[in-house]
């Protein structure tokens, strides 16, 4: 199986448009790369690729990216857009995918109720294509194609519901991906509040977990003086302090575990700071724009 970030920031990216933090501040003078917002591509052959989720970014990121360009006529090896979630910056994208002939998407119910009824996204890009919704199930294994198969499971999170769905279960979810050919698992996790027991479970073991690292602190946003809250508040695991996603995940015999979904306040941004020392110290890595994974 092999796995293209094709963003690794969270919301935003970084740097953010209209802020001016110090890792902002940094990154704009040169002293980290700037990254586009979360979403990764999938395949198990090279030739069919599987999109989770489809940031606003989407179309820069296809285009730095040879494996998802078209062969010759307007055919692309992009086969399907899974998604963890209905937030912005993980769907917005789908719009700018409106040439396709037809899209393939695949979304728990929560999620396509919010999409369709809530934001309006699927129904205004069901004017331009033709929109295939494949109903995702929690638990359920599903094959994808191209040697390519998925679990989603149920990830709980008490965000703020923004469009008011109602629905809890499936609001949320990452993905368990296998390689049907080598067997090679590949656990995407871009948002994450707390690592239940459920959650470890499927996390345990896995070749290479993709994980939200969105803030370093928990009340890194607050120190800054840019939020009111807290990362758990907007359901994101913090990765430093002893319950934080390091010291936990440092137990789960995970091969390879890669921080994604980067807020642009996270010091781990950048190569010289204490910070990215302690995470790349515990064997765990900092995702970037274009890294490719084998699994």
């Amino acid at each position: 199986m092999f796995v293209r970030v094709l963003g690794s920031a969270a919301g935003g990216g970084s740097p953010q448009w209209n802020c001016g933090c110090p890792v902002c501040a940094a990154v704009r003078s040169g002293a980290g790369p700037p990254r586009t917002q979360s979403s990764i591509a999938v395949s198990a052959d090279r030739r069919q690729w599987f999109l989770v989720n489809a940031s606003p970014d989407v179309r820069t990121q296809i285009e730095a990216f040879p494996g998802l360009h078209p062969r010759g006529d307007r055919t692309t090896p992009l086969e399907a857009v899974l998604l963890t979630d209905a937030e912005l910056d993980h769907t917005l994208g789908l719009l700018l995918l409106r040439e396709a002939r037809a899209l393939r998407l695949y979304a728990t119910p929560a999620v396509h109720k919010v999409l369709c009824d809530g934001s309006g996204l699927v129904r205004t890009l069901e004017r331009y294509c033709s929109v295939e919704w494949r109903p995702v199930v929690p638990g359920a294994g599903v094959s994808l194609g191209g040697g390519l198969s998925c679990r989603a499971f149920d990830v709980p999170t008490t965000k703020r519901d923004r469009f008011g769905s109602g629905e809890n279960h499936g609001r949320v979810v990452g993905y368990r991906l296998t390689g049907e050919r080598g067997g090679g698992t590949l656990v995407y996790l871009p948002g994450v509040q707390a690592l239940t027991p459920a959650l470890r479970a499927e996390i345990e073991g896995c070749d290479c977990l993709l994980v939200d690292g969105t803030c370093w602190r928990d009340d890194e946003l607050i120190r800054l003086g840019l939020a009111g809250k807290t990362s758990r508040e907007m359901g994101h695991l913090p990765i430093d302090g002893a319950d934080g996603s390091l010291a936990q995940l440092a137990s789960m015999g995970v091969r390879r575990t890669i921080f994604v979904h980067l807020n642009n306040t996270n010091p781990i941004l950048l190569e010289d700071t204490p910070e990215r020392r302690v995470v790349e110290d515990n064997g765990m890595e900092v995702a970037m724009d274009g890294l490719e994974v084998e699994v």
